[in-house]
């Protein structure tokens, strides 16, 4: 589920919706969580599907570290990509933000973090942009992404967190907060198969 002070807006015809904050989110707010609304397409019914939906599947999902599909409910699915992005997921099932968020700003990722397949060329326009956002992205960048998101962990505890009931690892989020863990790494989530089959 993505944050609610957040709406789906137009961008551009080039990049169409985009998920904006209406409010201020400040760093370290968890802006999406993986709910049991989420659906999960397992590879072998993602081959079944007509071409049509399978397209459909790989515009608006993202695949997990086990390799299925994970396709969003709600307006989560639009949440575009930037080489300098809003929320970055740390290795659990949610994102926060890494800076704070203004009102009327575009919440966004990394898609170099999702197991993409194949590269494309990005359309974000920062100055930090890449160009071309690749499969590799994944391991040339973790370890800058982790070092973001545990800048930003400290104030997961002290900022509202409209999300919190949806969070399923609140136990181990408690135990980083209170300085008894280290926060996991993104790359939980990085598919094992771009590891060569481990």
């Amino acid at each position: 589920m993505i944050h609610p002070d957040s709406e789906l807006l137009f961008v551009s015809p080039q990049i169409g919706l985009g998920v904006f904050a209406t409010r201020f989110i400040p760093k370290g707010t968890i802006t999406w969580v993986f709910d049991p609304l989420d659906q999960i397409v397992s590879p072998e019914k993602a081959a079944r599907m007509p071409a049509r939906l399978e397209k459909q599947l790989d515009i608006y999902s993202y695949r997990n570290g086990c390799g299925d599909r994970i396709l969003c409910w709600d307006h989560a699915r639009f949440v575009n990509h930037s080489c300098h992005p809003t929320s970055l997921a740390p290795g659990l099932d949610l994102e926060i933000t890494v800076r704070d968020i203004e009102p009327g700003e575009q919440i966004t990722d990394d898609y170099g973090s999702l197991n993409i397949d194949t590269p494309f060329e990005c359309a974000c326009g920062l100055p930090q942009c890449r160009g071309i956002v690749r499969p590799d992205d994944f391991e040339r960048y973790a370890d800058v992404w982790d070092e973001r998101v545990s800048a930003a962990f400290p104030q997961v505890g002290k900022v509202e967190q409209p999300l919190w009931d949806l969070v399923q690892e609140r136990h181990l989020i408690g135990e980083v907060l209170a300085g008894k863990a280290r926060v996991p790494s993104c790359r939980a989530h990085l598919r094992e198969t771009v590891h060569g089959g481990r």
